[in-house]
């Protein structure tokens, strides 16, 4: 091959459909600039990512173009149509630019090769207008995107900031009423204790009723949860004895008892350690007792409930830990469902299928949870109500697989090419941006270079999401 480069004719370039229009001047000027290179069948002329330094003119031959899914190179049009073009096809925006794609021979393929300012420099100084219009369906076109893209975002976050508080606020509530009947019962005990240490219970049995208390507070620790109808029975049972052994309202101490796992052959034990007169009083510290541990224990489970709605919260937002890391997806799959939990209607059953053998996944934990949010709330929003909402992981060869599935009516044949469109919806007006999907797309494929696929027929919908399990050579740390 010459070392000079072999520059194209006028009379080539008008015969491409791109340059048919240009006046003499322009193409000599293009001619001066340009040069011809051919490529032998199966070499590369560009490849994705790579610094897009020229813009490409298929002259004669054939090429297909590819873009890489999963890592993966995936072919999406093969031609021999003389004047198509690609490679820096944006260069005129005069921002730093990459292939966006891979082009490669087929066959022996010849090309009109334009250095990409030069290419930058005829469509600004040739086409003003069109220079401006482009420039402007652009830049609006990536402002808007980024914005509705926030605004999706903050809608979704607030939705789900708003369950999240809902969800709060009960487990919170409880825990300060029974502090309230807590206060209430530590002081009943207290002045119980006074009566029945006045003087009239002996050393012995003040240690017997001490060791009656220990053995309340285990079982009361203990106790099962009775169906109400056996409950029911229990408390019949035990108010028959506390009435037999004249105990005042023995009908109010009775659901107590039960609830500590306490039964009649249990306050058989009591009258012979305090003794009879003693009997009333001992009875009412040890249900205070009982009364205690049971409010403790609710307390504690309201405050395991906050605990544990505030770091699915903080697992959710990964505020406090790094953009791109290695975790369990299914870690993330239970925060962003607990997040949904008020969100999910009454009449939708939540089934996890999860494949705990799988691997840890590298990747950006918040996006991810982003993803799985858009899903979930598209299948929630398709059932309307009423359906089963099914979250399943497994493995496909190299690949970690999410999918999210409902029972909804489907998606339309004729609307399903275009649901990763941007700002395309099918929900009514003020309801969508039409970007979840979009930016979902975006973030597996092009920030995890994994797959989303979608399949759907009436009562069956499902989106399978695909992350590469391998870790890249030089992977992000922010």
């Amino acid at each position: 091959m010459s070392s000079e480069p072999v520059r194209p004719t006028t009379a080539q370039l008008r015969s491409l459909f791109l340059f048919e229009s240009l006046d003499a001047g322009q193409l000599d000027w293009l001619a001066e600039r340009g040069r011809v290179e051919t490529r032998a069948a199966g070499s590369a002329v560009y490849l994705e990512g790579e610094p897009a330094t020229c813009f490409h003119v298929l002259m004669d031959g054939t090429v297909s173009m590819s873009r890489r899914v999963r890592g993966d190179e995936v072919e999406v049009i093969r031609t021999s149509q003389r004047g198509v073009y690609g490679g820096a096809t944006q260069a005129y925006l005069d921002v730093p630019q990459v292939y966006l794609n891979s082009l490669r021979a087929v066959s022996d393929a010849t090309f009109l090769v334009l250095p990409a300012e030069t290419f930058a420099y005829a469509v600004r100084t040739w086409f003003p207008m069109a220079m401006h219009l482009l420039e402007g369906l652009f830049i609006g076109m990536r402002e808007t995107q980024t914005r509705v893209g926030e605004r999706e975002r903050l809608l979704a976050l607030g939705a789900l900031s708003a369950g999240l508080t809902h969800e709060l606020n009960n487990p919170a509530g409880a825990a300060v009423r029974a502090t309230a009947v807590l206060r209430e019962r530590v002081a009943a005990m207290r002045h119980k204790l006074a009566m029945i240490a006045d003087g009239r219970l002996d050393a012995r049995g003040l240690h017997e009723l001490v060791a009656l208390q220990e053995d309340a507070v285990k079982r009361a620790a203990d106790a099962p949860t009775l169906s109400a109808l056996a409950a029911s029975d229990a408390e019949d049972e035990l108010t028959d004895w506390l009435d037999e052994h004249e105990v005042t309202a023995g009908w109010d101490l009775a659901p107590t008892l039960v609830a500590g796992g306490l039964d009649v052959a249990w306050l058989t034990r009591i009258e012979p350690a305090v003794g009879r007169d003693n009997l009333e009083n001992a009875l009412r510290w040890l249900t205070y007792t009982v009364d205690t541990e049971l409010l403790m224990r609710e307390i504690d489970e309201a405050v395991g409930r906050i605990s544990g709605l505030v770091g699915a919260a903080k697992q959710y937002s990964q505020l406090d830990r790094a953009p791109y890391q290695v975790v369990d997806v299914h870690d993330l799959l239970d925060a962003t469902l607990v997040m949904f939990k008020a969100k999910i209607p009454p009449g939708v059953r939540l089934v996890r299928e999860y494949d705990r053998t799988l691997p840890p996944l590298p990747g950006y934990a918040a996006e991810l949870n982003q993803v799985w949010t858009n899903l979930v709330d598209n299948a929630l929003g398709a059932m309307g109500g009423t359906g089963t909402l099914t979250v399943r992981t497994s493995r496909d060869a190299d690949c970690l697989v999410v999918e999210v599935g409902d029972t909804g009516p489907g998606i339309p044949e004729h609307v399903r090419p275009r649901i990763f469109e941007p700002f395309f919806t099918t929900k009514p007006v003020g309801e969508g941006t039409g970007l979840g999907l979009d930016i979902s797309y975006r973030i597996v494929v092009h920030k995890h270079h994994g797959d989303i696929q979608v399949e759907s027929a009436p009562g069956a919908t499902t989106f399978r999401v695909l992350l590469p399990l391998t870790t890249p050579t030089n992977p992000p740390t922010s």
